[in-house]
């Protein structure tokens, strides 16, 4: 992801002194659907046609993305448009589609617990080293990392994993989403339109977010670390010793 270098005047202990900090770039996108305006939305550069593609299959706005194009400043996605486009403000501030019903997954894949940590690992960006500033999503198929990216926002993280995965033919349902950011409604609503089993994230759910995963089928991994772990939904895909 683009970076930017900016001069801060800092503080330690006693004496001030001028350095240079890395700072993440934001820009803002309006994105629209077979040449339809849907909504300004702000991204870090970079894996834009991603973001798109995976935005309105997210949104479950949209199936069978045919084509992604980006011109000064506008996403074009063309696809097979599912619902009209009713947007709310999600935790985060970014705008995403008012929905009541909650896609269901298929029963997809179990996870070895011991795996967990490979998921986890995949999470520690060299942007978020660099700035402190950004979440990232990582996508898993049979233990192997398909993609990671890192952007200033959550959300759109996982949208442009799951664009990735829609534009590079990936199924989606035999995936396991790793993330940093913590897990509401609106994120759960995301997973399950994409058809993602199995969420594990460093960060915290929400109470609606337990109760939508549960709804949807997706189990739900929180608090991931290196030898540590809770299990808030659908815990009979996480196995141990072979059992």
């Amino acid at each position: 992801m683009e970076i930017s270098k900016h001069l801060a005047v800092r503080f330690t202990g006693e004496a001030f002194r001028e350095v240079e900090e890395d700072v993440c770039v934001e820009e803002v996108f309006s994105l629209y659907l077979n040449d339809k305006f849907i909504a300004s939305l702000i991204i870090s550069p970079g894996h834009v046609k991603e973001f798109g593609a995976g935005y309105v299959i997210c949104e479950g706005i949209a199936s069978n993305v045919r084509d992604v194009r980006v011109s000064n400043g506008n996403i074009y996605v063309y696809a097979d448009a599912l619902n009209e486009f009713n947007p709310e403000l999600r935790s985060s501030g970014c705008i995403g589609a008012r929905s009541t019903e909650i896609r269901k997954v298929s029963p997809g894949i179990t996870v070895e617990a011991s795996d967990i940590p490979l998921f986890v690992r995949a999470l520690e960006s060299d942007a978020w080293r660099k700035t402190g500033g950004v979440h990232c999503s990582a996508l898993f198929l049979n233990k192997k990392l398909i993609f990671s990216v890192s952007d200033i926002g959550r959300h759109s993280t996982v949208d442009k994993v799951v664009g990735y995965a829609i534009l590079n033919n990936v199924d989606l349902s035999k995936c396991v989403l790793a993330c940093t950011g913590r897990q509401p409604k609106g994120m759960i609503f995301k997973v399950a339109n994409a058809g993602i089993p199995v969420i594990v994230s460093r960060a915290a759910p929400t109470d609606k977010g337990i109760l939508a995963e549960k709804d949807a089928g997706i189990t739900l991994v929180c608090f991931a670390m290196e030898n540590k772990f809770n299990i808030y939904s659908h815990a009979e895909r996480i196995r141990t010793g072979g059992l």
